[in-house]
This record gives C-alpha cells, sequence and structure tokens, in this order.
C-alpha cells in the first residue's frame, strides 16, 4: 500500500504571496482591520478562504497576551563558544531596555538549534518575539516562525529565502578586504588566509572578500589554511600555514581566536607578530585586544539596535517592515600589523 503524506499547512506567506501583498499586511487583515484599506482586506480574506488558512493560536497568544520580552537562544553544545556570543547578548539586553523590553535567553544540551525550545518559549507565554542567531543553510527557525506568525528578527543571513528581509549581518567578505587593504599598505608582501572549513557560510564569504583583496592590492595570495573554531586546531593549522610564508608576509584570518593560533605558531618560531609577520583577527574579541592582535570589530550595538526596530515594526503591526541591513566592521589597528621598516627606510 503506498504511503500518504499529510498535506502541507498553509502559512501565512502562502496567503501574502497568493493576494500578493506582504506577510504584515496579511496578519492586520486577520488581526487589525482598521489598518488595512476595506478592498485589500477583502481581496487577502477572499485568499484566506480559498486556501483555507487558519492563523496559529500560538501566535494569537503572543499578539495579545504581551509579555514584553525577547527570547534568544544561545548555542550551549558548540565545542568552542562564539568570540562576540557574550558581548552581543550584552548589547541586546541594553537595547532591550530602550524598546521597554528585556531580554530571555534559552538554551538546550542537544543539537542546536532545536525547535522544541522556541515552542516551549511560545505555549509558556515567556517572549512577544525572537532573536535569532547562527543562521545558516537549511535553518528551519526562520521558515518555522514565519508559519507561526510569530515575529522574529536575525543576527546573520536568511539564507533559504533572501526575500526574507527581517535580519541585521556584518558584511564579512568587506571586512576581509580590508583587511587585505590594510596589511597591504603597511608593506607586507605576501598574504595568507587562515580560515574555517568549506562550508560554514560566514567563513565562506569572509575567504572571498581576502581573496578579492589581494586581487585588487599588490601583494602576493599566500597559502590557506583551515581550522574549526579551537585553539588547539588553530594552532595546528597555523604551523602549517607559516611553513608557506616568510619574515615580512602576513597572515588574514576569519575569527580572533584563528588570529590567536597564528600569533603562538609565529611566537613559537621566534617571530615577533607585526614586526615579522602581520596578522589579522575578525570580530574585536576581549582574545584579540589582550594580545594586540589587529581585529575587525562588529558593530554590535547597531545590529541590536536594528534588530529591535525590526521588531517593534512587526509587533506594531506596520505595513511596512524594516529593511534588512548588511553593516560594515571597523578595523582596530595593534600591534600585530606595524611591520619593522626595512633598512634605507622611513
Amino acid at each position: 500500500m503506498p504511503k500518504t503524506h499529510p498535506a502541507r499547512r498553509t502559512t501565512i506567506m502562502d496567503v501574502a504571496r497568493a493576494a500578493g501583498v506582504s506577510r504584515q499586511t496579511v496578519s492586520n487583515a486577520i488581526n487589525s482591520p482598521e489598518r488595512v484599506r476595506p478592498d485589500t482586506r477583502s481581496k487577502v480574506l477572499q485568499v484566506v478562504d480559498k486556501l483555507h488558512y487558519r492563523p496559529s493560536s500560538a501566535a494569537r497568544t503572543l499578539r495579545h497576551q504581551r509579555a514584553g520580552a525577547v527570547g534568544t537562544e544561545l548555542n550551549a553544545v558548540a565545542d568552542q563558544p562564539s568570540d562576540i556570543a557574550l558581548p552581543f547578548l550584552t548589547a541586546l539586553t541594553l537595547s532591550a531596555a530602550r524598546h521597554a523590553c528585556h531580554m530571555v535567553p534559552f538554551a538546550s544540551k542537544e543539537a542546536f538549534p532545536l525547535l522544541s525550545g522556541y515552542q516551549d518559549m511560545v505555549r509558556r507565554r515567556l517572549v512577544d518575539a525572537f532573536i535569532l542567531t547562527d543562521t545558516h543553510p537549511g535553518d528551519p527557525r526562520p521558515a518555522w516562525l514565519e508559519e507561526a506568525g510569530i515575529p522574529y528578527a536575525s543576527f546573520g543571513r536568511i539564507y533559504d529565502d533572501p526575500t526574507r528581509g527581517y535580519w541585521a549581518d556584518v558584511d564579512g567578505a568587506a571586512g576581509t578586504q580590508m583587511a587585505v587593504a590594510h596589511v597591504a599598505a603597511s608593506g607586507y608582501q605576501t598574504v595568507g588566509f587562515l580560515g574555517w572549513p568549506a562550508g560554514s557560510a560566514v567563513g565562506d564569504l569572509r575567504r572571498e572578500g581576502w581573496a578579492q583583496g589581494v586581487k585588487e592590492h599588490d601583494v602576493a595570495a599566500g597559502p590557506e589554511g583551515s581550522a574549526p573554531q579551537s585553539l588547539p586546531e588553530a594552532l595546528r593549522a597555523a604551523e602549517d600555514l607559516l611553513d608557506g610564508l616568510a619574515v615580512g608576509d602576513a597572515v588574514v584570518c576569519a575569527s580572533d581566536v584563528l588570529a590567536l593560533g597564528v600569533h603562538q605558531a609565529a611566537l613559537a618560531r621566534g617571530w615577533t607578530p607585526g614586526a615579522d609577520i602581520g596578522i589579522t583577527g575578525f570580530d574585536g574579541s576581549p582574545v584579540a585586544h589582550l594580545h594586540s592582535i589587529t581585529t575587525l570589530t562588529q558593530p554590535l550595538d547597531d545590529i541590536a539596535e536594528h534588530l529591535f526596530t525590526i521588531l517593534d515594526h512587526q509587533l506594531a503591526g506596520s505595513p511596512e517592515p524594516v529593511q534588512a541591513a548588511l553593516l560594515v566592521p571597523t578595523l582596530d589597528v595593534n600591534t600585530s600589523t606595524k611591520i619593522t621598516p626595512k633598512k634605507g627606510t622611513s
């Protein structure tokens, strides 16, 4: 007997596409009809009936019984914590106060991200909306939140559907291009790259920026290496990478942890970071500042503020969504890219 599969539930995005309006307009037509023109509401409701759409009861609960809180999931199963997880949570907490709400972090020891954690937060009426982090291709959370009609904003692009505009992100490619431009202008000759293993959406973009940067500036592309976000792994990869470089060269890294691996490997072979080998990191973490590593600092305060602006518009039922934002990091120069001038130069 052939298997039968249950019909997919009609989502609010299905209605929006069929009616030629935004998701928020569909939500307003159903929940706040006074905010929608009569002809638009009539068109939306006709599509609602045609597609047999039934709004999520969980979403209705969130709309009508505000908790004054925003949830965010912490990655409790990562081998190494993110360089910016705590600084970003701090930025969110400060921004939340300016938007008359507070943050409710939650986590699980099981696979990250876990939809059941979001479902539990909704069922217990603990939050009005969510801020996502660590987005990636195949991430199930945006689609589930869209289907449930629950407001959300994302730190990181929504890779599976670029038309979803509820995000703010850092332009990683622009950042590593900036790092290459800096080390080239400082006098380093060859620029290598240490990134994460291929397949990381964020890491791949940072590598693209390095590759584009060496093409645009008068430097040679050095060897490439990769390592997960782990200092011991970064140190091992850096040792191999430095074998293909010489005094007067530089390494652009996809994170501050990777840059620290290069820093430690350079010291182990008697090279002084900056004077002998240029090193740049990415994230602007305490690790970089502690070891005087030039780094690309993410504008976390601006990102947090933009995400709350997105949520404010969704929670208020505004028909015009806030546009996604791609922000450029800031290059914070430290001694790891201060090369020793050659004799006869000033």
